[in-house]
């Protein structure tokens, strides 16, 4: 199925069409992953593929990305990693919903960031402030990324799609 580039005045059936099964598909695939994560990497090593290029590894990370902000104050953390990302993943719903003219595939865009917003959102309210890490890139020790999981991944391919978007023309919405 292709998605219209066309940016139209969806009505509220074709939004939950677009956006809920992406949604809620992003935001269980990442719980998913986070609950096997958790009971099968908590207590093991690293485990290692193709001379540890990937490499999966248990982390619980109280900061945001690459552990930004893991250093401030608790409350600081509440308020900026819980309470305004909620407020922000909020906010993308509701402009899912109600843009004037927005494009299925802004719909998409929107469904990865709120999927995968929502699945470190939750685990900070769950756990007590902190989000469950387990994959890692790199070669070699000192070449790696940070410690991610799928929530980061679809926030990206989310970030992604709303660019593609953008650059070919088409404004997000109105």
């Amino acid at each position: 199925m292709t998605l219209p580039a066309t940016a139209s005045r969806l009505g509220l059936r074709s939004r939950l069409w677009w956006f809920a099964p992406v949604f809620l598909a992003s935001w269980l695939l990442d719980q998913a992953t986070k609950r096997i994560a958790a009971q099968w990497l908590r207590t093991a090593p690293p485990r290692s593929w193709w001379g540890d290029l990937f490499r999966l590894e248990y982390s619980e990370n109280s900061g945001a990305f690459l552990s930004l902000g893991a250093s401030l104050p608790e409350s600081v953390r509440f308020w900026l990693l819980t309470v305004a990302i909620g407020v922000v993943m909020a906010g993308v719903v509701v402009y899912a919903f109600y843009a004037r003219r927005i494009t299925p595939r802004v719909l998409v865009g929107l469904a990865l960031l709120a999927g995968g917003g929502l699945g470190n959102w939750f685990d900070r309210v769950v756990f007590d402030g902190y989000v469950i890490d387990f994959m890692n890139l790199g070669i070699g020790p000192h070449l790696r990324t940070g410690i991610f999981n799928v929530a980061d991944l679809l926030i990206e391919a989310g970030a992604v799609v709303l660019v593609w978007d953008a650059y070919r023309g088409h404004a997000p919405g109105e």
